[in-house]
């Protein structure tokens, strides 16, 4: 009887046993599967399960792991795992504790991306430290991408209707293949030799690891750290991670969310405008206010110490002059600002471009409508409007000669 009752585990010590021999057997597997039940909780831990036609089983990755997995995996996905297996001593559960997390299919070159993003980490290339910010109010803002990309429809279209009056500089580059990496930092310095925009967009639209695999060249992330210019990348769509996105100064998660963070809303501006003009007023109200307030105080101190009223009377007029002339600086040096701020409103203006002689080629109708900014769009036979200080016309191009 003594026998068998030293041999009668708990169920803790069962599992515990059966997990120190899983750890034992399995040091490290990797595992393919497709992700279900995908949860990820406000500790930043997933948990989620890997299944094939055959079976399932349980998985963790907690968050000092996944914070290099560089995509945020969805039920459905085909990953491969990289993981250490053993039991849930509570639930008496098997589980992978996942360490490594790529997409099935991609384990060469996603080995490729986690290496060169780890080496570019230790770099500092990724550090908050290095950024730069960028400028609410850009004068004039670069756009480096394919001419032919769709990217770069959606993001002159968002420009120019958040802010018109911005100016644009299109640097056309590949950005797929194996010549695109070279091409894009040749765009890059182009625009910092040149330093005639305040801000670069690096956009591009979604695609395969394959397709975006320029975006992780190793020479292109030290341009992209090395540039005088900020850049706000927009690369992909939102679950994209590239190794320009965490090098660029900020990352957008689409081309359109890259033009949106680059230009201020033109609306906006006038609004800070009138912010600023009631700013004004209300401080030299105040003031003003202030100015009055001595006033009285001298002209009462002036009633009760002066022996001489006369006296005291030129000197109360001697007062309300000098509270009159400061008066009428201050409201003249107010107006002055005032039309200087209303001036620089009207230069915002694009119909006064207009008045001036120029024109603006637009493509599409009513708010599909979007300026053409490069000779390489235009096409023989096809049909635009011209935009032009007292209206607009329809033209079809006879022959496009690019110079």
């Amino acid at each position: 009887m003594s026998e068998i009752s030293r041999s009668v585990l708990t169920v803790g010590e069962l599992n515990r046993a059966i997990a120190e021999s899983l750890q034992e057997r399995f040091d490290t597997v990797w595992v393919s599967g497709e992700i279900s039940n995908f949860k990820a909780y406000d500790s930043g831990h997933w948990y989620f399960s890997l299944k094939d036609e055959e079976g399932q089983i349980r998985c963790v990755m907690f968050r000092g792991r996944n914070g290099q997995v560089g995509f945020m995996p969805q039920s459905g996905d085909l990953v491969e795992v990289g993981a250490s297996l053993g039991l849930y001593v509570p639930r008496g559960d098997v589980q992978l504790t996942v360490q490594v997390m790529r997409k099935a299919g991609l384990g060469g070159l996603y080995e490729a991306f986690l290496k060169l993003k780890e080496k570019l980490a230790k770099a500092g290339l990724f550090d908050e430290a290095v950024k730069q910010a960028i400028p609410t109010h850009p004068r004039a803002i670069g756009i480096i991408t394919s001419p032919q990309a769709a990217a770069l429809k959606d993001v002159l279209s968002t420009l120019a209707r958040r802010a018109p009056h911005i100016p644009l500089v299109i640097y056309p580059t590949l950005v797929q293949g194996p010549d695109a990496p070279a091409g894009i930092i040749a765009a890059l310095n182009t625009a910092n030799a040149a330093a005639e925009v305040d801000v670069i967009l690096l956009v591009r639209g979604g695609g395969s690891i394959e397709d975006l695999w320029a975006f992780n060249d190793e020479q292109l992330a030290y341009a992209l750290a090395d540039s005088t210019i900020p850049i706000v990348c927009g690369v992909g769509h939102e679950t994209d991670f590239t190794i320009a996105d965490f090098v660029a100064d900020v990352r957008a998660p689409t081309p359109t969310g890259a033009a949106e963070l680059a230009a201020p809303r033109r609306d906006q501006l006038l609004g800070e405008l009138v912010s600023l003009q009631q700013a004004l007023l209300q401080r030299l109200t105040l003031r003003l206010e202030r100015e009055a307030q001595t006033l009285d105080q001298l002209t009462l101190r002036l009633n009760h110490a002066l022996p001489n009223p006369e006296r005291m009377r030129e000197q109360l007029t001697f007062l309300r002059q000098r509270l009159s002339q400061s008066w009428l600086v201050r409201v003249e040096s107010w107006q002055q600002g005032q039309t200087h701020l209303a001036a620089q409103l009207e230069a915002l203006n694009p119909q006064r471009t207009l008045e001036r002689g120029y024109a603006v080629i637009m493509r599409g109708m009513g708010e599909e409508a979007y300026a053409v900014r490069s000779p390489l769009e235009l096409r023989p036979q096809e049909t635009l409007q011209v935009r032009l200080a007292e209206g607009e016309a329809e033209i079809v191009l006879g022959a496009v000669k690019q110079k």
